[in-house]
Order: structure tokens, then sequence, then C-alpha cells
């Protein structure tokens, strides 16, 4: 028998199967091939179909099934992954009322802003451990605003993995972790922050039911069986947001431990067992998928919207076009640490909300004609982008963060040896590298919740160590050329 696991992004579905037995992936594939498409009516706007994430479901469950031989009714229980932050509104036939207002969609920004004053920042930051921000509430208030007859027929207000856990099983529900991401969980009341709905002016009518992240979470309908091929009656197991299911495929859980992501843009997401914070504006707390109220488990996110996409952008507009990221990596090892003096700091993807949401753009310091070459560019590109994680993690620190671990997916960024070595002998600590995924993590976690893993980490003690960055001994140089970097980032930041 087997577990599938969903992982619903903004670009495609990804769907894996595990043995129940043993955990062990069996098959992991993604549909469409090409990215989905986002509908940008206006600057600074992103909205998708939910309908179509539905088709794709049954598109990707398919496929998969003729990959791996796999039949149908060898399938025993859903775990469902998903992009966070959506808005997703029905109406009380279950009929989607309009596009989903996604997680990159920044209409809702002044509406969020002005509720934190409005409400007060203390209590924002002592109940919610955030601001209302441009969050899934923040977005159904912009509806109300300005589309008042789609308001007026909203029956339920929910995310992304809501929705799709809807259409299986036909009832509405959600989480505890899901509200806390929406920013609508009262941490200090353990319960709806239903002082923030009516200052909204939004009843709390519209949130659907709360069940346990591990939990039998409805079974899957004669309808969505049909529809996608998953068999009638087996159950939806659990649901999580991406970023607290990426924690959880990197054996994430408990506080210090740290799972960290490289792509387009970076995120360092860390355990805490503590409902405080000082640095709302610039880092997200949610509840983890273990978080009880006797063991409070708080995700601390921080994201990093210069990432990747500089290295990208070296690759594309300084190398040849034959050049791989490992070729490149390969360049980048001959200069020295530090660059020779070359740094770059890599905040040139819009705003970044750990320098206070200051969009400063991409900066280059100390260029030389007649010293530096490609090379220095691609060093000084990793170096950048690694010294701006250390400067996150050192955020997060000062939040509360104790680090004891960093665990980290196997992606291009933590493949380079400059960059994670630089990350690990700056802050300390290891840096372990795991082969997962966040549909394989989804598709482990139904297993806990039916008991075939007894723990969280029976579930995942088995995944594919890849390697361990340690800390090099000589860090002063290390320490001397982010000290520069630093220097040169709040130089500009303070323009």
């Amino acid at each position: 028998m087997y577990y599938i696991g969903y992982d619903l992004g903004s670009s495609s579905v990804k769907a894996a199967l595990i043995e129940a037995s043993t955990g062990k992936s069996v098959g992991i594939t993604q549909y469409p091939e090409t990215e989905m498409s986002i509908l940008a009516l206006q600057a600074g706007w992103a909205e998708q179909d939910p309908n179509f994430w539905w088709k794709n479901i049954g598109e990707v469950t398919k496929k998969l099934l003729k990959q791996t031989g796999v039949l149908s009714k060898q399938i025993k229980g859903v775990g469902i992954a998903y992009q966070m932050h959506g808005m997703v509104v029905v109406d009380k036939n279950q009929e989607v009322l309009r596009p989903s207002i996604i997680w990159c969609d920044s209409r809702a920004v002044e509406i969020g802003d002005a509720t934190f004053q409005g409400v007060g920042e203390d209590k924002c930051v002592s109940n919610l451990l955030n601001s209302p921000g441009n969050f899934t509430l923040s977005k159904l208030k912009w509806v109300k605003e300005n589309e008042p007859a789609i308001f007026e027929k909203v029956d339920k207000l929910m995310l992304p993995g809501d929705f799709i856990a809807m259409k299986l099983t036909g009832e509405a529900t959600t989480t505890i972790s899901g509200l806390s991401e929406g920013i609508m969980w009262d941490f200090k009341q353990n319960k709806l922050a239903d002082w923030l709905f009516d200052y909204m002016g939004i009843s709390t009518d519209v949130i659907p039911t709360i069940v346990p992240t591990f939990s039998n979470q409805g079974i899957v309908t004669k309808k969505a069986s049909e529809e996608i091929g998953l068999p009638e009656g087996i159950p939806v197991l659990y649901r999580a947001g991406d970023q607290p299911n990426n924690a959880l495929s990197l054996n994430a859980f408990h506080p210090g431990e740290i799972a960290a992501t490289g792509g387009t843009s970076g995120v360092v997401y860390a355990i805490t067992d503590s409902t405080k914070t000082q640095e709302s504006s610039r880092i997200n707390n949610f509840a983890h998928v273990n978080y009880t109220v006797e063991q409070p488990r708080i995700g601390k996110l921080l994201c990093i919207n210069g990432a990747g996409i500089q290295y990208s952008w070296m690759k594309h507009n300084v190398v040849a076009s034959t050049e791989s990221y490992n070729d490149m990596n390969n360049l980048a090892e001959a200069i020295s640490v530090g660059s020779d003096g070359l740094r770059i700091l890599p905040f040139g993807n819009g705003a970044e909300r750990m320098l206070n949401s200051k969009n400063t753009g991409a900066s280059m310091f100390n260029l030389n004609f007649n010293k530096h070459n490609k090379a220095h560019l691609l060093r000084a590109s990793l170096e950048g982008i690694a010294f701006s994680f250390v400067y996150g993690i050192d955020i997060l620190k000062n939040d509360g963060v104790d680090l004891s671990a960093i665990r980290a997916g196997n992606d291009n960024l933590f493949r380079s040896e400059i960059f994670s070595n630089t990350i690990a002998t700056l802050v300390g600590s290891d840096i372990n590298i795991i082969d997962t995924t966040g549909a394989v993590g989804a598709a482990r976690a139904a297993g806990v919740s039916t008991g075939d893993f007894k723990t969280l980490n029976d579930a995942f003690s088995d995944n594919e160590h890849v390697m361990t960055y340690h800390p090099l001994k000589d860090k002063k140089m290390y320490e001397d050329a982010y000290q520069l970097w630093k220097q040169d980032l709040e130089n500009q930041y303070n323009k």
C-alpha cells in the first residue's frame, strides 16, 4: 500500500508516492511541464484559477500512477502541501467566486499596514506574532472594499491547500497552522483572532471547520474519485503550507533546528518554542506542523528575495551559454575568500522584508577593471548571497532562536562549496544536505496520522543524506569579508 503527497506550487503541482510500510519514495513527478500561468491584471497583482489547480491535481495523479505502475486502489491516504498565503473564496455551493489572490500579490499591503496601526502594534505582535501585512485576511478585506458584490456571496475563506482538501472531501476545513499563516490566529488566547475580524468588518463565519494538521480531515468523495483517479473513501490525513512542510520534509521539528532553501529566493525557517517576537516587521511567525498549546513550536520564517535569482542572472549575462552552474562554481573556487575586495549586495528582486521592506536594489562595490574578472564576479555573487543568509540568521538569533542544526535541500546554491562553507563557518553550525521534496514529505506525514510511522522522527529518519558542510577552522578571513559586506549594506540601507 502507498500514500500520495501533493505539493501545490504557483509554478506546478508535484506529486509523490511512498511505500506505507517503509516510507521509501517510489516515484515523483510534476505537472504541467511548463510553469503555470499567473494573471497580473495590474502591477503588483498575481492571480490563479483554483479550478486550474484542481485540474492539474488530476493530471499529475494520472501521470504518477502511469509512471510508477501503482494501481489507484493501492493508495490508502493523502497528504497536501501548498503555496502559502493565497486567498480562495467560495459560495454556499462551494463554487469559486473569483481567481485566487496568491502569495506574491501585493495589493493588500496598505490594508495590512493600516490595520497594524489601527488595532495597535503591541496587540498584533503579542497576540498574532505578526503584522496583518499583505496576508490572507487583508486580501479578503481588499475584496470587501473593491468587489462588494463578490464579497456578499462569500461563504468560506480558504487557503490553497484548504481548497484542494475541499475538492477531495466535499468538506470545508482548515488548520491552526494555516490560520496562523493567514494571520488569523490569536496565539495568546488560543483561538481565532475575532477582534481582528471585527476591526476589518468580516464575520468569522467565513472560517471553515478547524481540524488538526495530522488527522482524518475527510474522505475522498465519489465525485472527486471520478475526476482525479484516487480511490473513493480514502482519507486526507495531513495539510500544511509549503515552508512548514519543507521543514517537516527536512526533519526539522525541534527548537533550534533550521530548514533552509536556496532557490530563486532564499528561505530560512527556524523552529522555536517561544511565542514572543521583537522582529515582526522583518520576519514572520507561524504555528509549525507540530504546534500545540502545551508544547508550542513556532516557525520563524525569513525570506530573502535576492538569492538564487542573482546567480541565475550571472549565468545568463556573465558566463558563456554552454557553462553550467557546476562550471560556474568551479570558476569561482579559483578565487580566494573575499573575492579580492569585490563585494555584491544581492537585493535586486524587489523589496526585502528583512530590510524593513526597503527596495535597495543590487549593488556592486570595489570593482577593479585591472584585477577582477568573471570568476571574481561569480565568487562575489555566491558570497553576497551567503552573507545575506548569515545576516538573516543573525536576525533570527536576536529574536530568540538558539541555533542547533541547519538542514537544506539539495538545490543549486547549497551544492556550491563556497556558498555552504561560508554560511557554516560564519554561523558556526554544520549544514546537512538532504535529498527530499515537499511532496515526499506530505506523503510521509500522511503515514504519521495513521500510525504507520509512530513519530515524526521515525517518518523522516531515513531521509537520504547527501553530505555535510562543517565550519572551517580559519574563520577570520570569512569574518573580515562579511564585516566589509555588512558595512556596505548598512551604508546603502541608510541612504
